[in-house]
Parts: structure tokens; sequence; C-alpha cells
């Protein structure tokens, strides 16, 4: 009895203790309100461009992407040693190119000397190998797709990389068409105090913030701290995107995308649920699915929140 006693005290106090430090990574901001999140719901947002159908992070995927007539593109961003932005998911050059080593070691010529095709599509039948595919500049993508809207990794914890985001997304004027995510609570945020007008979504703590809010039944008390949730479809057996995450997080004004979803059904379920947008490397896939749950009349989700 008085081991339970002490576990339901522990448990107690572990439940105050995690409530003070949610309290801690929320409050009241101001989010900006940008063109990323106007149009028709929900997106299909073409993850690295859409791998599952070109290399991925590549001039190549992105340009077939935005032939499909996607509404976004994902990509990640790194620093090379010389302070170039370029857009690999890994942050080594082994598993897609040619080369070996950290593209924070490397310089721009070093990395754009490489074939970004060359293992693609990891089957051992190279299609694209020795076709000229490089990485791109992030500067180049953003420029190159003037119609498109822009989702933007940040990969490392950096806050050095993340002003040089910012810097990326006033020069090339991008910042209403962009949303800047990360893991990383501390690049994140940092971005958010150099760039407050990009629309940014919730960092992996800030995710397990919202989550304990609703846990808790303490929605009302939440203040979101970014316009998006991007999430997988659980985690800890949790459901991330159930239709009850997703009215929480339209209460709050946020949108909620999931990711990485490749299958015909998962998309369909995903989308009949009422998520805000699909995170897919299968782009093709989405288009498809979304388009004909509209003509079907089947409710595709996604409205404003």
């Amino acid at each position: 009895m008085a081991v339970s006693a002490r576990r339901r005290n522990w448990l107690l106090i572990s439940v105050v203790l995690a409530f003070i430090l949610a309290l801690r990574l929320t409050g009241s901001v101001d989010l900006p309100e940008t063109s990323y999140f106007a149009g028709q719901r929900p997106y299909v947002i073409a993850h690295q461009g859409g791998d599952g159908l070109r290399p991925g992070n590549t001039m190549l995927a992105f340009s077939h992407a935005d032939k499909l007539g996607v509404d976004v593109l994902e990509m990640d961003v790194h620093a090379t040693r010389d302070g170039a932005l370029v857009l690999m998911h890994d942050d080594a050059v082994d598993r897609t190119t040619n080369g070996t080593g950290r593209l924070a070691d490397m310089d721009l010529a070093t990395v754009q000397s490489l074939d970004a095709a060359y293992h693609w599509p990891f089957d051992g039948n190279p299609v694209y190998r020795g076709k000229g595919v490089r990485v791109p500049l992030l500067a180049d993508v953003l420029e190159r797709f003037p119609r498109q809207r822009f989702n933007i990794e940040i990969k490392a914890d950096s806050k050095p990389l993340a002003e040089a985001l910012c810097g990326v997304l006033h020069q090339t004027a991008r910042e209403p068409v962009a949303l800047v995510a990360s893991f990383h609570r501390t690049a994140l945020q940092h971005f958010r105090t150099v760039c407050p007008d990009v629309a940014t979504s919730t960092s992996q703590a800030e995710t397990t913030v919202f989550l304990l809010f609703s846990a808790l039944w303490l929605d009302r008390l939440y203040r979101p701290v970014a316009g998006a949730l991007q999430v997988p479809l659980e985690r800890f057996g949790i459901p991330l995107s159930s239709e009850a995450m997703i009215a929480s997080a339209a209460r709050h004004g946020m949108y909620l995308d999931v990711w990485t979803l490749n299958g015909e059904a998962a998309i369909e379920a995903a989308y009949a649920r009422g998520v805000s947008g699909v995170i897919t490397d299968r782009p093709d896939l989405a288009m498809a699915v979304r388009n004909r749950l509209r003509v079907e009349g089947v409710s595709a989700g996604g409205g404003d929140p």
C-alpha cells in the first residue's frame, strides 16, 4: 500500500513539474499573418520535393513536384563550411552522393561537385546517376519557383544557420510564402526572434507541450507559439492526427500537417480526418487522392482553423 501511495505521489509530482515546464515553453506571442496559410486546404506537401519520384532535395525533384501542381515544396537546409545554405536531408553526403563527409566540413564548390543522384532510388538501379544532378543552393530553389510555397526545415541546432536562413528569405522576398520548421527548439526560437514575419511550426518540445495540455484537458490554458503542428501519425502509441487533435489545434488557430505518408490508404484516411496537409514522398498519389475525394464530395478537411 505504501509503495502504491509513493508511486501516486511521484506521478503527481511528475505531472506538476511537467505542467510547470509546459507553462515555460508556451506563451502569448504574436503569430505572423502570412500568405503561406492562404488558399484551399488540405495541402499536398512534397517531402524533399517528392523523394519517392525523383532524387530528394534536388532541383529535379522540386521541378517535377511543381509541375504536378503541389501546394508546398518541403526541403531541408544545412550550411556549408563557407556559410552557403544548401539543401540535403542528412548532415553528411554519404547516403545520397558519391562523396563522403559532413556538409559543415565542406565548402560549397566541393558540395556542388558531387552527384546528388548517385544512389537514388537506393535499390541498386541509380537511374539519374551521372545526369548532372547537383546539390542545390536554397536561394536558387526559392527563386526558381515564384508561385510556390516553401516548407523549410532547419536541420541543425544552430543559431547562425537560423539567422542565415532569415537572410536568404529576405534576400529572395519569400518570407510571406515560407513556413520554417525544426526539431530543435533553440534554433527555431532564434529564427522567430530574427525573422518574426515568417510563419513557423512547433519544435519537438513545443509539440510535446501541446500534447500535454490536451492530455490534461487544459486546452483553454494553452497559448500557441506557432501557426502549425507537423506530426507523425503517432508517437508512443498516441495518435497525433486524430480528429480530436485536429479540432484542438484548430481551436487555437493552428494548422495540423502529418508526415510522412506514402500509401494511398493512409493519405486518404488522413485527408478524411481533416488534416490540413499531408507531407509525402509520393505527391502524385496525394494529388490523385485529394482530387478524387473532392470529386466524390467526400470531405477532405483542412479548412481554416
